[in-house]
């Protein structure tokens, strides 16, 4: 889309090439028209010596090891948390984000136990996954950091289980996704203690009026939410930033889960290939 549109790039600008393999064949054509229009590029790749890795002017390696699995888990992670740190490193010579800074980085800090902590959460994860394995469809709703939670989530469903899954921006609910809530489709809704909380719980209730029975992710402890919810899968709380890196984890176990339940090959699925060397 990028290359289709012919995206105008100048000489000051900075371009980001981002990929697990180095070697998808979309990227390095993006990255080629960016280094000829003289933008600075930046590559975050997982593969020491890959071809993003060689042609970009400067760039991350996230060290995530080898991923055998076709769809990503922790190099999506990895990336996530390099991206946080590239913010932090230019932010350091700002005077008005210094207390922002110490609250990342103190996030960074704890995150090890935290993500052991959403893990223990396995088992639950797994009696969600029986409920849902007779469902056709899934709909994974959140806002502001979290919708990119969403499309990741509803992304590993698709890959692994073969089932329909979307990723939707809770704002959105009125302009169109809400014709499909009625009691028969499992909406998962991340919810959590951010700027866009109030606008979330909005949007529970929305569906609630649907007959719909929501499963929400939530903040440990968060009363409303639990009231709320048919049922409830509660997290850890961290910083607004970093809580991304909690959310998409049950994302993924229930992905795991149900691909495992419906008998599918969980690291090779159907009609997909580790790295897209085509276009």
């Amino acid at each position: 889309d990028f290359l289709d549109r012919r995206t105008p790039v100048f000489r000051d600008d900075v371009c980001f090439f981002i990929s697990q393999s180095g070697e998808t064949a979309d990227t390095l054509m993006a990255l080629r028209y960016s280094k000829g229009h003289g933008a600075l590029t930046i590559g975050i790749t997982n593969t020491v010596g890959s071809s993003i890795s060689r042609e970009t002017d400067c760039g991350i390696h996230i060290n995530a090891g080898p991923e055998i699995g076709v769809a990503s888990t922790k190099a999506y992670t990895s990336q996530f948390v390099s991206l946080i740190m590239f913010g932090l490193m230019m932010s350091q010579d700002r005077i008005s984000m210094q207390q922002r800074r110490k609250e990342i980085i103190a996030g960074l800090q704890s995150l090890p136990d935290l993500i052991k902590e959403v893990l223990s959460l396995d088992e639950k994860v797994q009696l969600l996954a029986h409920e849902l394995i007779q469902h056709k469809s899934l709909l994974v709703m959140g806002r502001g950091y979290h919708y990119a939670t969403c499309l990741e989530g509803a992304l590993k469903i698709k890959e692994i289980t073969y089932m329909h899954s979307e990723g939707i921006l809770a704002g959105e609910l009125k302009h169109g996704p809400l014709a499909l809530i009625d009691k028969m489709m499992p909406v998962i809704m991340i919810v959590m203690k951010d700027p866009c909380y109030t606008k979330c719980q909005n949007a529970v209730q929305q569906v609630i009026a649907r007959q719909c029975r929501p499963i929400i992710l939530c903040a440990k402890n968060d009363e409303e939410s639990r009231k709320l919810g048919f049922k409830t899968i509660e997290i850890p709380h961290s910083v607004d930033c970093l809580q991304g890196i909690l959310s998409v984890i049950p994302l993924q176990l229930l992905s795991f889960h149900l691909a495992v339940l419906r008998g599918y090959d969980v690291d090779f699925p159907r009609n997909l290939a580790k790295s897209v060397t085509v276009e």
